[in-house]
């Protein structure tokens, strides 16, 4: 490329307009850079080393073993050497329990990873609405005060025409100042929309994308809602999980009361200090069974077995806590968001009849035909109008991100 042309290529990147930040795009920054989400999936990591830990129990182990020792009834100084092997042939039972209840662990985390994650993305809709809001509303009192700076600089031609008074002209400034100090208001309120944002995606938003973002995909029905959230809440399927693991705990329970054979084995070799010098022994093998069978336990295994089954019972519970508990956030996020919907829509059409009687009623006052007051009234139903319908779609945000959580559907996919 030549020079003129590289000139050309960065004047026209400097004069196009910044991109405005999209909900899609906040989701995928704090899903890739949370650090909320990091250690929620570093721990998951570590608990799925569990079901190895446990198979290991069932194989074979091996270790080097050796001392040196003095003794003054003849031997003097001496020393041995070897290895010795295990292999469990027969466990009662434990290593398989063991495994299943590990597994079911694993399983159970991972759904605790994904409310987890549903959780930091409710959050990042959440702030992402909240400073959109925060936005709009510091654009909505600009565009108030530019507004009634021109309405007080006609008042004033029109007091020096004899058309209006000194009231009419105080009347309007001190609408001004009340929008100056909601301005300050918001402004501040911006500021901490900013930090909470930055804290939860990672970054400092710029303009956020107020239309064009792709509406997620959300049940239809209510009926719908209750069957997803049945079918693939986190919570409810992290409770069935953890019953999964308390099942396998009762057999491992009673695995300790179960005998258990294992095939053993050494080999190795002895020195000792003799005559001035070292006389080493002949090496030495060895390999036999071992059996274990518990006779006595003192009523440990029993009770052990009494408290899995009564923690299987309890889990049994949760699980059917947590399906009543899924419906009622499905049944809570659908009826959220068809309030916020509504509110919306009417919203918008009380932002279309406000800007129409601000237009007819500011016409009117041109022929004399309203006063100061009417005006008044006119611009702050439109500037509560403009307020009302962008606090309604920032809560229609948070209200389908909340049902996307109760339904087991909130992941950054659920917004492309």
């Amino acid at each position: 490329m030549t020079r003129p042309a590289r000139w050309l290529a960065v004047a026209l990147t400097l004069a196009a307009p910044a991109r405005a930040e999209t909900l899609r795009d906040a989701l995928a920054q704090a899903w890739a850079g949370n650090p909320a989400l990091a250690a929620a999936r570093a721990r998951q990591e570590a608990l799925a080393q569990t079901p190895e830990q446990a198979r290991a129990a069932g194989r074979l182990t091996a270790a080097a073993t050796g001392d040196a020792r003095y003794d003054d009834l003849g031997y003097g100084r001496a020393a041995t050497a070897g290895v010795n092997a295990a292999l469990p042939i027969f466990t009662g039972g434990r290593v398989p329990a063991a495994v299943r209840a590990a597994t079911a662990d694993v399983a159970a985390g991972a759904q605790g990873l994904r409310d987890t994650e549903a959780a930091v993305l409710e959050q990042v809709v959440a702030v992402y609405a909240g400073l959109l809001f925060s936005q709009q509303a510091v654009d909505v009192a600009h565009v108030g005060i530019a507004r009634l700076d021109r309405q007080v600089e006609e008042s004033r031609s029109r007091f020096g025409l004899g058309q209006s008074t000194l009231t009419d002209v105080a009347q309007l400034e001190a609408q001004r100042a009340s929008i100056v100090a909601n301005l300050a208001d918001a402004e501040g309120a911006l500021a901490t929309a900013q930090a909470a944002y930055r804290a939860i995606v990672g970054r400092d938003a710029g303009t956020l994308a107020s239309e064009g973002d792709t509406a997620p995909v959300l049940p239809r029905t209510l009926a719908d809602a209750r069957a997803a959230a049945e079918e693939a809440s986190p919570l409810l399927l992290a409770n069935r999980r953890v019953l999964d693991a308390s099942a396998a705990r009762i057999d491992l329970a009673r695995a300790d009361g179960a005998p258990a054979l294992d095939l053993t084995g050494g080999y190795g070799r002895g020195i000792r200090s003799a005559d001035g010098g070292w006389r080493g022994f002949a090496f030495e093998g060895n390999a036999g069974v071992t059996l274990r069978v518990p006779l006595l336990t003192g009523g440990l295994v029993a009770a052990r077995v009494r408290q899995a089954q009564a923690n299987w019972r309890a889990d049994r519970f949760a699980v059917d806590a947590a399906a009543r508990e899924a419906v009622r956030g499905a049944d809570s996020a659908w009826a959220a968001l068809t309030a916020a919907n509504t509110r919306l829509a009417a919203g918008i059409e009380g932002l279309k009849a406000a800007d129409l009687a601000l237009k007819g009623v500011r016409a009117e006052y041109g022929f004399g035909l309203r006063s100061t007051i009417d005006i008044l009234i006119a611009d702050q139903s439109f500037r509560a109008a403009q307020l009302d319908v962008a606090r309604a779609r920032s809560d229609v945000l948070v209200a389908q991100a909340g049902l996307l959580r109760a339904t087991g559907r909130m992941t950054p996919a659920a917004y492309r």
